[in-house]
């Protein structure tokens, strides 16, 4: 194990990093923190103070998966609180981890929900020595494995990005291990890996390799994010990429590629879980068009905007996430079935 000490602080992450004069968040207290093993030892370069809290509390628990046999040590970060009531479960979006939830999840446990963040199979810091297969079915089968080990009870599932497509998906296939659904920024039209499923394996390796390249992470983490300074940017950049650094990451993103991807477009007219859709305005990387779209074709979904913000409004306006998923659940007798001049609804914000 290393241990990294720390500071603790209550900021919201883009009102500091756009203040010029404060590189450091205000000290509060300090401690040591203790990284899990398995973690790259890059974790120790990383400066989010926000992040390595989060990365001390991420465990590996193991789940029996039903289609290969196989049993995997699945990374996630467990509940502070145990609610009677429906928990909340985050995933994340492609080719990433739990650590994107590094600002919202706490913000989550302060208001008294039961949270959790779970790593999709393939991505994240699961234990993928004994590779399982990592197509859709297999991802599939995986949440819901954990879902029946470790929870129980019908979820409130989150899904940013691409993890909106395995949200549908799964809430398709398991309606019983789903209450609701909350969906940012929504990667659900698109047709799955496409041509790059039928590419050559040594083409495929060539491919992720680039893929995991710190520049073209860096350039992507700046198309996400509304200008972000440079450090910041970097720093961000080398948490998004964390998960690449285990020795298994290339064999299951080439598998994932190789299987097709995620088609959900045909399964989001099934969706009949009260849903709520948060978009940031800013989105670089998916056109505000769509969010629309899935808007008019969920039979039971509202729609959020949050002004200027990118495509993963958890990590850049955590606060405005927190309390719009707080809202959701909380409101209560509220019909979900909107008019049609009633479709878009966007909130005002400070």
């Amino acid at each position: 194990m290393f241990i990294a000490t720390t500071i603790s602080a209550s900021f919201s992450p883009m009102g500091i990093v756009k203040t010029p004069n404060c590189r450091t968040p205000p000290v509060v207290g300090v401690w040591a923190e203790v990284f899990p093993p398995f973690l790259p030892k890059e974790m120790e370069k990383i400066k989010d103070p926000f992040a390595r809290r989060l990365a001390s509390r991420i465990e590996r628990l193991p789940v029996e998966l039903s289609i290969s046999n196989t049993c995997v040590m699945s990374s996630c970060v467990k509940p502070k609180i145990k609610d009677t009531d429906n928990p909340l479960v985050l995933l994340h979006g492609f080719d990433s981890s739990c650590l994107e939830w590094r600002y919202t999840l706490p913000l989550l446990e302060q208001a008294g929900f039961e949270t959790w963040a779970v790593d999709i199979l393939g991505w994240g810091f699961s234990n993928l020595e004994k590779l399982p297969l990592c197509n859709v079915e297999s991802k599939r089968d995986h949440l819901y494995q954990f879902w029946k080990s470790y929870i129980g009870k019908p979820m409130l599932l989150v899904g940013p990005s691409l993890g909106a497509a395995v949200a549908i998906d799964f809430a398709v296939n398991h309606p019983e291990a789903v209450d609701k659904l909350i969906l940012l920024d929504a990667s659900v039209y698109a047709e799955g890996t496409g041509s790059l499923s039928r590419l050559p394996k040594f083409v495929a390796y060539a491919g992720v390799s680039v893929l995991k390249s710190l520049p073209l992470r860096l350039y992507a983490t700046s198309l996400t994010f509304n200008s972000l300074p440079f450090n910041t940017c970097l720093d961000w950049t080398r948490i998004g990429r964390l998960h690449c650094l285990l020795p298994w990451w290339e064999d299951a993103t080439v598998d994932f590629m190789n299987s097709g991807g995620f088609n959900v477009t045909s399964q989001i007219n099934q969706v009949l879980n009260k849903t709520l859709i948060i978009w940031g305005e800013d989105d670089q990387i998916i056109d505000s068009k769509l969010a629309v779209q899935l808007h008019c074709e969920l039979p039971n979904a509202i729609i959020r905007q949050i002004p200027k913000c990118g495509h993963l409004p958890h990590v850049e306006k955590p606060d405005d996430v927190a309390n719009l998923i707080k809202d959701f659940i909380e409101t209560k007798n509220v019909p979900v079935f909107l008019k049609k001049e009633e479709k878009v609804l966007v909130p005002q914000f400070e």
